[in-house]
């Protein structure tokens, strides 16, 4: 039994250095490895920042409104007897609209007339009267106090005629009013009592008539924006309103109105409640496109250019209202930066500051870059229609796709203007 336990020992002990021998060498084999390369910097796109003059054409939002509205009312109290008019057609000036049942008035008028030959006829008794006694003072016939009573009973009966005849015409005018005409052209609106309705004088609203042409808009405008324009003008924007450049509309459905409108008012106060004032444009409306009440957008240009820079809208970064970019430096590392960015054109941000002219800002690939870290840039033009950038084959270099993005992307909203171009108030008429 001893021999075969020695024997079990040592070859314990030599399964163990073999173990070890072969675990040196693992070592050994992995140390002579070569450690792995650095993954290479990721690839952006990106475009170098050109301030430009830029005219910015500002955005409100207006209702319209006629510049007429009438609302139609009876003068005389009867029962409505016959409508002229289909409800939301276009009327014109004169046109019968409603028809009151004009019997009680004729009968009226014929009472009228009635009293007022009975006038007449006394007052043509007292008249002669009067004539007959006249000469019989002279001959002391009659007393001065009867001659007096007879010229005071000729006076009387001469009033109660011009009575008798204002009754007459006010029985006429009321008969007149019986059937209610269109005061001037314009579209008028639904019937609010239909034939057969009680209609009182005066304050049952039967409908309302709208003028169509031109239209007013209605807009307001900060207090702020409206020290800026009168600063820039030097004088009050109410003056003189034919040289201001034209308002533009944009209707519900997204397009302009073909016929731009020009300022008709600005108020002489300014609302303390919401720190605006009312401004008012007149519009020519021949096609009858705007209706009363209707929502409209007015765009209005800027009086002088803004010098900022257009970046494409996937170069900027929104969180928690703040707007920020990624730039390369000089060093080819990407770099955070905030800007100011409250205009938005079409894809593009018109960015007034937070960037310098010449630096180089990321336009793709943003979710590959961070703060310090190095980035291998590519430079790249934008799109003429989404403003996105794409590889520019021509541009060695991103100062060359910067130049190309100089020119690009722009919506019709953002006009772009030579350095020394003259504001658009000066040059307007």
């Amino acid at each position: 039994m001893r021999p075969n336990y020695l024997f079990t020992e040592q070859r314990c002990a030599l399964l163990k250095a073999s173990a070890f021998a072969l675990a040196v060498l693992a070592l050994a084999a992995c140390g002579n490895k070569a450690a792995p390369p650095a993954p290479p910097p990721p690839e952006v796109n990106v475009i170098k920042a050109v301030a430009q003059p830029i005219t910015v054409f500002e955005e409100y939002v207006g209702q319209t409104e006629a510049v007429d509205t009438v609302e139609i009312r009876a003068r005389v109290s009867g029962i409505l007897e016959r409508q002229g008019f289909e409800d939301g057609a276009r009327v014109k000036r004169g046109e019968v609209l409603f028809a009151i049942d004009p019997q009680p008035f004729i009968a009226a008028l014929a009472q009228a007339k009635a009293t007022l030959a009975q006038t007449q006829a006394s007052h043509t008794n007292s008249k002669q009267n009067l004539e007959r006694i006249r000469p019989l003072l002279a001959d002391k016939a009659i007393s001065q106090q009867d001659l007096d009573a007879a010229i005071a009973k000729d006076a009387t009966d001469a009033a109660n005629v011009e009575a008798a005849r204002a009754q007459v015409r006010a029985a006429e005018l009321n008969l007149e009013y019986a059937t209610i005409h269109a005061p001037r052209d314009g579209v008028i609106s639904k019937a609010l009592i239909k034939p057969g309705g009680l209609v009182n004088a005066s304050t049952t609203l039967l409908t309302t008539l709208y003028s169509v042409d031109p239209m007013y808009v209605n807009f307001t405008v900060s207090e702020q924006k409206l020290m800026q324009m009168q600063r820039q003008l030097k004088r009050n924007p109410g003056e003189d309103k034919g040289r201001l450049p034209p308002f533009r509309l944009r209707l519900a459905d997204g397009t302009e109105n073909k016929l731009s409108g020009t300022l008709n008012f600005v108020d002489a106060a300014v609302d303390p409640k919401s720190g605006t004032v009312q401004v008012r444009v007149q519009v020519a409306n021949p096609d009858r496109l705007l209706r009363a009440g209707q929502l409209v957008r007015v765009i209005f240009p800027s009086l002088e250019p803004l010098k900022a820079f257009l970046i494409p809208q996937q170069a900027v970064q929104e969180l928690q209202g703040k707007r920020s970019i990624y730039v390369v430096d000089a060093e080819g590392k990407a770099q955070y930066r905030e800007i100011t960015a409250t205009i938005r054109e079409g894809n593009n941000w018109v960015v007034e500051s937070g960037l310098t002219e010449g630096e180089t800002v990321i336009v793709e690939g943003i979710q590959k870059a961070r703060p310090g870290a190095p980035v291998k840039a590519v430079a790249g033009s934008p799109d003429a229609k989404t403003g996105a950038a794409k590889p520019d084959a021509n541009a060695p270099d991103a100062a060359k796709a910067g130049d190309a993005a100089k020119g690009g992307a722009a919506k019709k909203d953002v006009a772009k203007a030579p350095a020394d171009a003259p504001s658009p108030y000066k040059g307007a008429k």
